[in-house]
């Protein structure tokens, strides 16, 4: 973990030495989420610290000359970054990045590429900005190292649970939200209108089930590192309903549709 530094930046035309002792610059690993061009050869830069939460930057000149930047800048590269903040400004300035690992480095395809891009989606529309994660933080850096061609479903199972539990949208899932008695394995509903689980007794007529292998994989997730899953066989279907359980509370919490989940249902159709 990298900790907050503060110096006085070399003054640029025109800016006065008041302002440029109020500039912190900064350092953290961090987690690369979206990039978007602006002017002629610059990004918008939304990324994740550990330090310091999500964060949005400019990276000057990053379109004209990928020598300052490199392959850092490409989504879910986790990543080393030197950033400079001033009070008052909505977007930092980006100064370096150096790669600690990049998803280009394995093997890629669309449902790989696909489910890299929902655990951006998502952290980018749900984290607050300047909010410090690092439970978040560090889930993600789990689930990237799992993150596969051969296993995709498996953490994108694990991390649409644990960003639902994180956000408070995971009631207990040993009982039934409406009326606390035990869930039993099998018999347990979800429905687009209310987190948590519900009993036959509150199943409404919009619900769906949740598998009993689902339900107790959820429990088990719960207590346990993505690692211990890595070495169990993962077809798509497994877990399909538990990931469509947690996704609807996700969505709802948005108040909108995720791009990437849609693209993501395609795959599966």
């Amino acid at each position: 973990m990298f900790v907050r530094q503060q110096r006085a930046l070399p003054l640029a035309a025109g800016e006065e030495c008041e302002d440029s002792r109020r500039m912190s610059v900064l350092n953290s690993e961090a987690v690369v989420l979206r990039t978007w061009p602006v002017q002629e050869a610059d990004l918008i830069v939304s990324f994740f610290t550990r330090d310091y939460g999500r964060m949005r930057g400019v990276a000057k000149s990053a379109l004209k000359s990928r020598k300052r930047f490199g392959g850092a800048l490409e989504p879910m590269t986790l990543v080393r970054a030197w950033f400079a903040e001033r009070p008052g400004q909505e977007l930092v300035r980006l100064d370096q990045l150096e790669i600690v690992r990049s998803p280009l480095s394995d093997p890629v395809d669309l449902v790989r590429i696909s489910v890299l891009s929902f655990f951006a989606e998502l952290l980018d529309e749900a984290l607050p900005e300047h909010d410090p994660q690092e439970t978040v933080f560090r889930l993600l850096v789990a689930v990237l190292e799992q993150t596969t061609v051969e296993q995709p479903w498996m953490p994108l199972t694990y991390f649409q649970l644990w960003m639902t539990r994180l956000m408070g949208l995971l009631p207990e899932i040993g009982h039934c939200t409406a009326c606390g008695e035990a869930i039993v394995a099998g018999q347990a509903s979800f429905n687009t209108l209310g987190d948590g689980l519900f009993c036959p007794v509150h199943r409404n007529g919009n619900a769906s089930g949740l598998c009993a292998d689902s339900w107790q994989l959820a429990q088990r997730m719960l207590r346990a590192p993505v690692s211990a899953f890595a070495a169990e066989a993962w077809p798509r279907r497994r877990g399909e309903d538990l990931r469509r359980f947690t996704l609807q509370a996700l969505e709802r919490h948005l108040e909108r549709r995720l791009r990437s989940a849609e693209a993501l249902a395609r795959l599966g159709s």
